[in-house]
């Protein structure tokens, strides 16, 4: 167990500087809206959904609807049915750890426990688990740390979304580099640009990940060869 905390934590470390910033954000923007820290706390535990986080300030104080933000938050987040079905076979591991992957899977811990070869030597189970757990803590530390010092804390958050976009293209361009052949990829890049010009942006994220789960399997047995 130790072994595999001390092999996540590098892979980690990225996340631990993004989510930090955008965890402090969130915990700031939720002590200007007139919430005590606890607030930013508890949330970040709980949903660990950052634009569903985000969004749900503007709920907070809005008129309670909770049919409507429970479809809001499906679409929000719909994007993680696809990463379940894709972790299917890696999650495949027993007891209670299994549970909390499903339930900690966020779009980084996702990116790294799919991509990363975990060494033969370390748990895969606990190796996972303690990846998830990582950035699941630094998101409720970012939180509550804006949280409590939000009202001291000069502190311009424009752009800083940049940060987990910037994430992943360095995770894409290292699974590149690991790639034997590059047709997923090619596949993905392919889809995601022509579904953004059909779709627009706010609209993309859903049709082009159904369009490339469904093309990856059907040339799954063909892309196995190169593995």
């Amino acid at each position: 167990m130790k072994a595999a905390f001390f092999a996540a934590f590098p892979n980690t470390i990225p996340i631990l500087a993004g989510f930090l910033f955008l965890g402090i954000a969130y915990g700031i923007y939720m002590n200007q809206s007139g919430f005590k820290f606890y607030y930013p706390m508890f949330m970040s535990f709980v949903i660990f959904a950052g634009s569903v986080e985000f969004a749900t300030v503007s709920w907070l104080l809005g008129s309670f609807d909770p049919i409507n933000i429970f479809f809001l938050t499906l679409m929000i987040n719909a994007r993680h049915l696809f990463y379940g079905l894709s972790m299917l076979e890696k999650y495949n591991i027993p007891g209670w750890k299994k549970l909390y992957l499903i339930y900690g899977m966020c779009d980084e811990s996702f990116s790294i426990n799919a991509t990363i070869d975990i060494p033969k030597d370390i748990d895969k189970g606990w190796f996972m688990f303690f990846v998830t757990m990582l950035n699941h803590m630094y998101w409720v530390a970012g939180a509550t740390i804006g949280g409590i010092f939000g009202s001291f804390i000069p502190f311009g958050t424009k752009g800083i979304e940049f940060v987990m976009t910037a994430l992943f293209v360095v995770i894409f361009l290292e699974n590149w580099l690991k790639e034997k052949n590059h047709t997923a990829s090619f596949i993905g890049l392919f889809v995601s640009i022509v579904c953004l010009s059909v779709f627009k942006v706010s609209n993309f994220i859903i049709p082009s990940m159904f369009i490339i789960l469904a093309t990856l399997t059907l040339l799954r047995v063909r892309l196995q060869q190169y593995e």
